[in-house]
């Protein structure tokens, strides 16, 4: 029915026609008749050797390749998005992340601070305690050097006015209650 329709619209279309009534259309003579046959000859030829079909078929597997890689672009496209999710997701995380890090080593800071600040308050007590005790102990040196010079001197000082005061029998006296006494003091 096709092929019909198409050769008669083909001879309706045909430039013959427009000639006039008068010129014969049907004759060999007539150039549009021949090129009319010709193209209809080919488009017989073209016809039964199937290049409609497969000028279809081409067509058909053109789409399906198009369909094919529209499906494939379009599972592409998900996937990217997917992907740039997924990416979004774990910058967000790695915000966050970096956040708790900041927030935890500003209060360690602060906690090591505090207790740097703890440990210089204990070593400056236990200086200042060892400072004091130096200075108590030099005190207590230097009273027992003056001490101990002041009694050198007396003893000197008694010494010599002993010897200028004491006479033969004195000493002499002074000599036997001393040695009395170290006898006492010995039993």
């Amino acid at each position: 029915m096709k092929r019909l329709m198409f050769v008669v619209l083909a001879l309706i279309a045909s430039p013959a026609f427009a000639e006039g009534e008068n010129a014969p259309f049907f004759t060999l003579h007539n150039a549009e008749f021949v090129v009319t046959i010709a193209f209809l000859v080919f488009v017989g030829l073209l016809i039964y050797l199937g290049v409609p079909k497969l000028m279809g078929r081409l067509l058909d597997d053109r789409a399906t390749l198009i369909r094919n890689e529209l499906d494939e672009a379009r599972l592409l496209r998900e996937e990217a998005r997917a992907l740039l999710a997924s990416y979004d997701k774990k910058m967000k995380d790695v915000a966050e992340q970096s956040a708790r890090i900041i927030a935890t080593a500003k209060d360690e800071a602060q906690a090591a601070a505090g207790q740097a600040k703890v440990d210089l308050e204990g070593a400056i007590t236990r200086r200042l305690a060892a400072a004091e005790e130096q200075i108590e102990s030099a005190v207590k040196a230097a009273e027992r050097a003056v001490r101990d010079q002041a009694i050198s001197v007396s003893v000197a000082v008694a010494g010599e006015v002993l010897t200028k005061q004491m006479t033969a029998d004195g000493a002499k006296a002074s000599i036997d209650a001393a040695i009395a006494q170290v006898a006492a003091k010995l039993h």
